[in-house]
């Protein structure tokens, strides 16, 4: 019989992560939700905006005349006593440790200590054709064991046949193509834009997807499942714990291990990439990561690359409300009431200065269809953190002046672009794999 039949018949309760530990309640998103308030000893928190009602009693603002921001962004190269940051060394042992801290307390909560490593086994392995080129496409799982629970990692590799220690680009997302569009017929030739696997494959390169809901569901009714359920026991969070995002990023530092044993992959030459909530995680992972040698964050938004301060599209609020508190540590919901974005000690900023002085590119669609991101605020904040790339003899952004649309901005390290098109990645793909092919180079 298999251990989950036995489980089973033995009448414990099951999850995605594994049993739940015996009397331990199962709450859904709301009941966490409501018990992390409590421990905050918060009663009441201040209401997301609207991004669909204009009418609604709270509507998102797009008025660039009232977003701001109204206070003062934290300086990545000032100490808390105010003395200014002057040298790389500075940086790295002493205000660069600051902000990792202040993260882990305020914002994305702990990585808790001790967490096994993943056993990886092969799943399957397929041979297919990219743009004329043979290619070896391996589905790999990474099994995390503890506590009577298993997580899984969800990973595809695809490299080209007969090579060894090439470049690889990790994507976010969905193994099996996006949820959304799996059963539809295919699109008629020309139909859709070129996929990035094949500009990867195309430049000699390998491509890596992974999944970040099978390390954390994306679900604030599962906090006791996943990573975060195991490493807890099935236990409900403590206000300094974890949220999802960081558990996501933590998953992408398991796959560059994974790349340090495989002769296929260059450890060293390894870039994320992620979309939306993806993008946030792929910016954690940036943030986090020091072996990763570039991002693609396209479209994160509030709590990814957008500044909290700004009063334009999605806010501080919305992430901590219930459908979305499960991203970010239970401390944070003290910003959505009583204190403010105003009150953080850092800002979306001071999180992209903590992958200087690598390469990365921040993206984002039109305002008229990618607005609830905030693409202005995402530029400020890679304004404000250009300073750290120069310090450590990078180039940051080469203007403070948010650009027209379509407009790519220069230097090899620090680069923004809009496009005009929607809520998506594709259009910038070819401009990052540029700035990768940069990165790679130099990394090698």
């Amino acid at each position: 019989m298999r251990r989950r039949d036995l489980l089973a018949g033995a009448g414990v309760i099951l999850a995605s992560g594994g049993a739940v530990a015996a009397g331990v309640a199962v709450l859904t998103g709301e009941q966490a939700h409501r018990r992390m308030l409590d421990q905050l000893g918060i009663k009441g928190l201040r209401p997301g905006v609207d991004g669909l009602n204009p009418n609604a009693a709270n509507p998102v603002n797009y008025d660039e005349a009232r977003a701001g921001p109204f206070s003062l962004l934290p300086d990545p190269l000032a100490l808390p006593d105010g003395t200014p940051v002057r040298d790389p060394k500075t940086w790295w042992t002493v205000r660069r440790p600051q902000i990792v801290e202040t993260f882990a307390r305020e914002i994305h909560g702990r990585v808790p200590r001790g967490l096994p490593a993943p056993v990886w086994r092969t799943v399957k392995t397929e041979h297919v054709t990219r743009g004329g080129v043979a290619v070896v496409e391996r589905r790999l799982a990474g099994d995390v064991v503890a506590h009577g629970r298993t997580v899984t990692i969800d990973l595809l590799v695809g490299a080209p046949e007969g090579t060894a220690k090439v470049p690889c680009v990790v994507e976010l997302g969905f193994p099996d193509g996006p949820p959304w569009l799996r059963g539809r017929p295919p699109p008629p030739p020309g139909g859709i834009a070129p996929d990035w696997r094949d500009a990867a494959i195309a430049r000699g390169w390998a491509y890596g997807i992974y999944a970040p809901t099978s390390v954390q569901p994306d679900d604030p009714g599962k906090l006791q499942e996943g990573i975060i359920g195991l490493a807890n026991r099935g236990r409900p969070r403590s206000p300094d714990d974890w949220g999802a995002l960081r558990a996501w990023a933590w998953g992408v530092s398991r796959v560059v291990d994974l790349f340090e044993a495989d002769p296929a992959i260059d450890a060293g030459r390894v870039a994320a990439a992620g979309m939306s909530r993806y993008g946030k995680a792929a910016l954690l992972a940036m943030a986090y990561e020091p072996r990763l040698a570039a991002g693609y964050i396209a479209s994160s938004g509030e709590g990814g690359a957008k500044l909290h301060r700004r009063r334009r599209g999605e806010q501080v609020e919305n992430l901590a409300a219930v459908g979305e508190h499960h991203w970010m540590a239970g401390n944070f919901l003290r910003y959505a009431g009583p204190l403010t974005a105003d009150d953080l000690p850092v800002d979306a900023h001071s999180l992209m200065a903590l992958a200087a002085p690598r390469p990365l590119f921040i993206g984002a669609g039109a305002d008229a269809t990618d607005g609830w991101v905030d693409a202005r605020g995402m530029f400020m904040a890679a304004a404000a953190a250009s300073p750290v790339w120069r310090l450590l003899g990078g180039q940051g952004l080469d203007r403070q002046v948010f650009p027209p649309p379509l407009t790519l901005t220069q230097g090899d390290d620090l680069v923004f672009r809009q496009h005009a098109e929607g809520h998506t990645p594709g259009p910038n793909w070819p401009y990052f794999m540029d700035v990768a092919e940069r990165a790679f180079r130099r990394a090698a």
